[in-house]
């Protein structure tokens, strides 16, 4: 197939299909019902983001006293009126997002492709090579608003802290400046605990908000890593401004072992406060990149942090932030459970190249894309370093198994190679294929990603890849050929993919992938191309063309028992909302109980106590009334694998199912090798956009970071210099690097 101009697609279908991701026309009532739940959720987000925002001010900060005021006689006092302002509009827009995420479930894509370029917020990268790595539009609008807010609430709180001294009838200027630093930390701590509220939602990974946005986990870890950058700074001025006070005043050292039963009680702040320092500076990129395993370790202080937290301000202004950090634990206990259940790995390969392919057993209802996640821990290797890998299959591919590529690069991916040897008897490793019967055990936490196969959005793109950051794109262009070969409408059209890797022994993992097997005629449909480009190797080796073959076998045994576990947030939207809706009332009956028979009863004022008390609710709700719609779950989950046992058989890896590497035909696309070359970004996208023309091209980018780095500027570079004629590049980064 030649590469200029495209094709007009062929196969048109109109028919409905409720298979995943495509057609699957909603009702009017459905559209409807759709609207208004979008409606009420952006609606209760603003109203609820702009009383945060406009809370340092005197009119809102009033009619906040007295809305408190007006409802400390309830039966959960003032805690249960700060936790419905702050903590219940996040609470009541998850429960909106679990309505509209079930009734968009299996819909089309709603955003079409257009016949002229747009530009898109999210995807128009603006910063490069500032602090915050690649931000895009919408990125920078977010954190220029956290700055202006920032900015606001010091201000408008500095001159509440002047204007309120004189209340104190101080006349010593030494005074009046400590009573002016203690304000202005308690500020501080009071803007450090909104910043905390966001905190913990990015890495809630199953979090029905991350599905609603459709932010995928590895994208909104970056934002918890920012906000907790600003979140520390803020708590650690906070305590600082209180020890100079202290300091000054010659009561440091009682402040600090200071346990109040009325008011703060310091000691917990101070606990609270170290692990949240030792969690920060240990999450620094000079220390997290020479010791990941120290960063990983320290992070676990999060529940120190927490707990203490909680008994340093009490239960009523714990419950500002008690929402994220509720969703979260809800998301963690899921994933403990799903993580129990050992998974069987139905093969695994050590190829040539230093890299291992694993296919894990799922079952047949587990939905994920072509983009998704797993995490993975293989006790024989580790009981505790779990690790991010990109799902190397499309599911289309099959129903019962997923496929993920792991290259060989530290201690534990040696380990694993190593494992894999052993077992084969095959010192070399090099050609070793491990049968389905072999005895190593997995646990997967996921798969996570985007809710929505966004790649599809597209009708051109250009996928560009580092080394093993070819793997999820091995995924989305199998799920595009399968899609081709069921007549599905509205795919891309034209797909280019530059790759580089180091040396040319990496090369047979895009033979992974049969092309002309899955959809022999596709270029028909797809115009398709490939730019791989070899930088370490001035020439072709001797062997090139000589795919490594291994033994065979044809088809894959069914697993006993040993699939993964669907008790994960992105599982099943009816049994993870229930889950969260179930422990929320949980929560809430626990409170009023506790408030009922314990507290009210024997007068109980203790601040830390109560907060202490809180967090016990919150865990308990999630343990007992959580724990009651898992088991449900789990048993609604083992019928279900049951009925679809009986009725299905398992089959191979659609891409591969001689369990071995092939030697695919070239037909229908063009395969352009270059050694001792590096690939010229700017000519690449220039002779793209005078071929595509005036059209929204996806360039979605896998690999170091220098590599996004690069990309990202040429995006930016080919847009601000764009003319009428001219394609509009849109950035996507799929890559997890903590």
């Amino acid at each position: 197939m030649g590469t200029e101009g495209s094709h007009e697609p062929l196969i048109i279908s109109t028919k409905e299909d409720n298979s995943f991701g495509y057609i699957k026309k909603p009702s009017f009532l459905l559209k409807s019902t759709k609207w208004v739940l979008k409606i009420a959720m952006w609606l209760i987000f603003i109203s609820w983001a702009s009383f945060l925002f406009l809370l340092p001010s005197d009119p809102v900060n009033n009619l906040y006293k007295k809305f408190v005021t007006a409802t400390n006689g309830t039966l959960f006092g003032v805690t249960g009126s700060i936790f419905l302002i702050y903590s219940g509009p996040v609470i009541i827009i998850a429960f909106h997002a679990i309505i509209y995420l079930k009734i968009t479930e299996g819909e089309e894509i709603q955003e079409k492709k257009e016949k002229t370029a747009s530009f898109r917020l999210w995807t128009y990268p603006v910063i490069i090579d500032g602090p915050f790595g690649v931000v895009t539009a919408a990125e920078l609008i977010g954190i220029v608003l956290f700055g202006v807010y920032i900015i606001w609430a010091v201000t408008a709180y500095t001159i509440t802290n002047i204007s309120l001294l004189p209340l104190f009838q101080v006349t010593d200027a030494g005074k009046r400046y400590v009573i002016l630093l203690e304000l202005t930390g308690l500020r501080l701590g009071f803007i450090g605990l909104i910043c905390l509220a966001f905190l913990f939602l990015p890495v809630a990974r199953g979090s029905v908000l991350l599905r609603l946005i459709d932010i995928p986990f590895e994208h909104a870890a970056r934002y918890h890593v920012w906000l907790g950058h600003l979140t520390m700074l803020l708590f650690t001025l906070h305590g600082l401004f209180y020890v100079i006070g202290w300091a000054i005043q010659g009561r440091l050292i009682q402040e600090l072992i200071a346990w109040k039963s009325i008011g703060i009680a310091n000691l917990p702040g101070v606990i609270s406060l170290v692990a949240g320092l030792l969690m920060w500076v240990t999450s620094l990129p000079p220390v997290r990149r020479i010791n990941f395993e120290l960063f990983f370790y320290t992070h676990q202080l999060y529940v120190v942090f927490i707990v203490f937290l909680a008994m340093h301000v009490g239960d009523f202004i714990f419950s500002i932030v008690a929402a994220g950090i509720f969703l979260f634990m809800l998301d963690r206990f899921l994933r403990f459970f799903q993580s129990r259940k050992t998974v069987d790995i139905l093969s695994a390969k050590c190829l040539p190249s230093g890299t291992v392919e694993l296919v894990i057993s799922k079952p047949p209802g587990l939905r994920y894309n072509a983009l998704g996640w797993v995490f993975i821990q293989i006790r024989e290797l580790s009981w505790l370093q779990w690790h991010p890998f990109s799902v190397s299959s499309s599911p289309l591919d099959g129903d019962n198994h997923l496929a993920v590529l792991i290259k060989v690069l530290g201690d534990w991916t040696e380990k694993l190679k190593g494992r894999i040897s052993s077992v084969t008897g095959d010192k070399s490793v090099t050609d070793s294929l491990l049968q389905p019967n072999f005895a190593l055990k997995a646990s997967i936490e996921g798969p996570y990603g985007h809710e929505s196969p966004y790649f599809l959005t597209y009708e051109n793109l250009i996928l560009v890849a580092g080394g093993i950051g070819i793997s999820p794109f091995l995924a989305i262009l199998s799920d595009i050929l399968h899609r081709i070969r069921e007549s599905k409408p509205g795919l891309p059209r034209n797909i280019l993919i530059v790759w580089a890797v180091k040396n040319s022994d990496e090369l047979p993992l895009l033979h992974s992938l049969d092309i002309n097997s899955i959809c022999p005629h596709f270029y028909n449909v797809l115009n398709l191309e490939f730019q791989t480009y070899v930088t370490r190797e001035s020439e072709p080796p001797l062997e090139e063309g000589k795919i490594p073959s291994y033994a065979s076998s044809s088809k894959f045994p069914a697993p006993v028992g040993g699939g993964m576990s669907s008790l994960v947030g992105t599982g099943h939207t009816i049994w993870s909302g229930a889950y969260m809706v179930v422990s929320t009332i949980g929560l809430v009956l626990l409170v009023a109980y506790l408030n009922i028979f314990y507290i009210n009863p024997y007068n109980i004022t203790h601040w830390w106590y109560k907060g202490l008390l809180f967090m016990v609710c919150m865990a308990a709700s999630v343990i007992l009334f959580g724990g009651f719609v898992i088991v449900l779950w789990h048993l609604w989950d083992i019928k279900t694998a049951t009925n679809v046992e009986k009725n299905s058989t398992i089959s191979g890896l659609g891409h591969d199912e001689s369990n071995g590497y092939k030697n695919p035909s070239q037909e229908g696309f063009v395969n352009v090798i270059k050694y001792g070359k590096r690939p010229n970004f700017e000519d690449i996208f220039g002779n793209m956009a005078e071929r595509w023309g005036n059209v929204d091209i996806g360039v979605m980018v896998c690999g170091p970071t220098a590599l996004q780095t690069s990309i990202a500027k040429e995006c930016r570079s080919k847009n601000f210099k764009r003319t009428s004629n001219e394609p509009i590049f849109h950035f996507n980064s799929h890559t997890f690097d903590l």
